[in-house]
């Protein structure tokens, strides 16, 4: 956001004690509210869109046909009533034990007879899962892991998944993360719940990682869904999405929506096709600042600060589909498993079903600097942590107060053995240092874009809101020094200063910083009204950054890439692909798929409109 006789009845009563255990341990799970199952103040996605939206959208959907979204635990159980057998798999994170509870109330009101069978009873013993994923965790790093190799199956035991029979009368429902590894040839129910709510729910103690009998620390359960669950969980949802029968939104505990399997792939191929965004979601930090809950209606204003949007960051980001007003979401994976060649095109043989560019936004508007960084060099990342592709960033600046800054490369004279003592001896007696004798400082403003390829030394300044645009990876920031402060729980944040220097390039220092890593700007082409801006970037980056600048109109092909785009100065515009239209505010982030092929931008604003756009650079640039 990282399942003869004899032998027949001994694996049963080793799976009826197994149940009894979960149960147990499973028991905060019993929600008699949406709020007790979430630590957050964030507002949670609502069952139906409201009225229309007067700038930033922090729901945004994209329209499906009507009638094709149910809501309701009594529609569902209409479904499943129709059927002998039902296997309900699922997100970890899923708070099955409500779920389960509530579903089974509404078919005992109908008069159907249910079994429900829990799919971890046929789990390995926690032990031997724990043996199995520990290579994988990092050992004692709070942060750092390996991506996990093997599937979900690998954390089952298989005689116990084949001892699992339905019972011979009314209706049987086999439940849990991994049930549709049991092979009934029955329908297939998946219950998604966004990667932000996982948190959310994690920060409660009300969930468990895939084989854990009971929850972990927040911190440690979100290195173990990112390099562990969510990687399993990736394959095992691509397997099953061309069969999936119903696909649920479980995210607001009680008020449930689902969608047909085949309405939702019919869903997802006409969003793969067209203009969409992505949900986004907001998350405060030791350095976050106020620009996001000065510009963006939506957010609550309940937190000290806000530090990171989420605007595409699709490991954890989902598409909201909307019919009837009616809202569901799933996760954005869905679509580059639905067709990843229709949203990449000439990009998907090279990064398969990995979306390979993010957006996301850093506001330190009266917050604080970001911590003194770098990211790992491609092969560090393959080695170290299983990674396809590194790091590589771009700093755009979105907005800034007149003294904003941005620490960007090495002062000429940088020592490298010197800078490695200071910064040890700093973190060692917590004692500040003066950044600027090491690191040299530019100042920032508006539509400018610093480049940062990895190895780079680097860090936003206080008052910028910056947009970053980047490859997609975004845990793996060696913090070399933080400023001797603590995080929001009043701890100090770790720091990687040994990894760091395992990565930084030396040779980024005094003018090669500025010719190399401060972009110029050129046009490209420009019209009666409008021109299209180059913003060069570096040879590491495997994406380019242009910008649309127009006062009506500008029409675009997409010329068999994926476009990534933002409102970056106007209040807003209208952009087509085909059929359909979506209306975008300022500072919001929307994605023209390849196939879409072409699109127009209409300015809606009195002013003229800038949006930035970024795409994998063909293999030949």
């Amino acid at each position: 956001m990282d399942y003869n006789t004899e032998k027949g009845n001994s694996l049963q009563n080793t799976m009826t004690e197994t149940a009894a255990i979960l149960e147990d341990s499973s028991a905060k799970t019993s929600i008699s509210s949406y709020t007790d199952f979430r630590k957050s103040t964030q507002y949670m996605l609502p069952l139906e869109k409201g009225g229309d939206v007067n700038g930033y959208d922090v729901f945004p959907s994209f329209k499906i046909e009507d009638g094709k979204i149910a809501s309701g635990f009594e529609s569902l159980a209409d479904w499943l009533s129709n059927h002998k057998q039902v296997i309900l798999d699922g997100d970890p994170g899923v708070c099955w034990n409500d779920f389960t509870k509530r579903l089974a109330q509404v078919l005992k009101n109908k008069n159907v007879q249910v079994e429900l069978i829990n799919i971890e009873t046929a789990l390995k013993p926690e032990e031997q899962v724990n043996g199995m994923i520990s290579p994988y965790l990092g050992g004692d790093d709070p942060i750092f892991g390996k991506v996990f190799e093997g599937s979900l199956v690998d954390f089952f035991d298989k005689e116990k998944l084949d001892a699992i029979q339905p019972a011979q009368e009314g209706l049987t429902i086999l439940y849990g993360t991994g049930a549709a590894l049991v092979n009934w040839g029955s329908p297939v129910v998946f219950l998604e719940v966004p990667k932000n709510e996982v948190q959310y729910r994690s920060r409660a103690g009300v969930v468990r990682n895939i084989g854990e009998l009971k929850p972990a620390s927040p911190k440690q359960q979100y290195k173990r869904f990112y390099f562990v669950d969510w990687v399993i969980m990736n394959k095992h949802k691509k397997e099953w999405l061309p069969k999936v029968s119903v696909v649920v939104d479980e995210q607001r505990g009680a008020d449930i929506t689902w969608i047909l399997g085949e309405d939702l792939r019919n869903a997802l191929k006409v969003a793969s096709e067209n203009v969409f965004r992505a949900r986004p979601w907001f998350e405060a930090g030791a350095w976050g600042g106020d620009w996001i809950k000065d510009h963006i209606q939506g957010v609550t204003p309940d937190v000290p600060n806000y530090a990171w949007s989420f605007e595409l960051i699709t490991p954890e980001n989902g598409i909201v589909f909307e019919s009837d007003k009616k809202l569901l979401e799933v996760s954005f994976a869905n679509l580059m498993h639905y067709d990843n060649k229709a949203i990449l095109g000439k990009a998907a043989e090279r990064f398969k079903d990995e979306f390979p560019i993010r957006f996301d936004f850093l506001d330190t508007y009266s917050g604080g600097n970001l911590s003194v960084q770098c990211h790992p060099t491609n092969e560090y990342i393959k080695e170290n942590f299983g990674e396809n592709f590194t790091q590589d960033e771009t700093y755009y600046i979105l907005d800034a107060e007149p003294d904003a800054k941005v620490y960007l490369g090495f002062q000429e004279n940088i020592d490298k053995e010197n800078f490695k003592t200071v910064l040890e001896k700093s973190a060692a007696e917590k004692q500040p240092i003066e950044v600027e004798d090491f690191v040299q400082v530019f100042s920032a403003k508006k539509h400018d874009l610093f480049l940062i390829p990895n190895g780079t030394v680097h860090c936003s300044g206080i008052d910028n809101m910056v947009l970053e645009i980047s490859s997609t990876p975004y845990i793996y920031t060696f913090k070399m020094y933080d400023w001797v402060r603590l995080d929001l729980d009043g701890n100090p944040r770790p720091l990687n200063i040994d990894r760091a220097f395992e990565n930084l390039n030396f040779d980024l220092k005094g003018d090669k910083v500025t010719e190399e890593l401060i972009s110029k700007q050129t046009i490209m082409e420009a019209g009666a009204d409008w021109q299209l801006i180059n913003l060069s970037t570096h040879p590491e980056h495997f994406y380019a950054v242009h910008r649309f600048e127009f006062e009506t109109e500008v029409h675009a092909k997409t010329e068999g890439q994926c476009h990534i785009l933002s409102l970056v100065e106007g209040s807003s515009i209208i952009v087509k692909t085909g059929d359909v239209e979506q209306q975008v505010s300022y500072a919001e982030t929307f994605v023209i798929p390849a196939a879409a092929k072409a699109y127009t931008l209409i300015n809606k604003g009195q002013s003229k409109a800038k949006v930035v756009k970024a795409f994998v650079k063909d293999e030949s640039c």
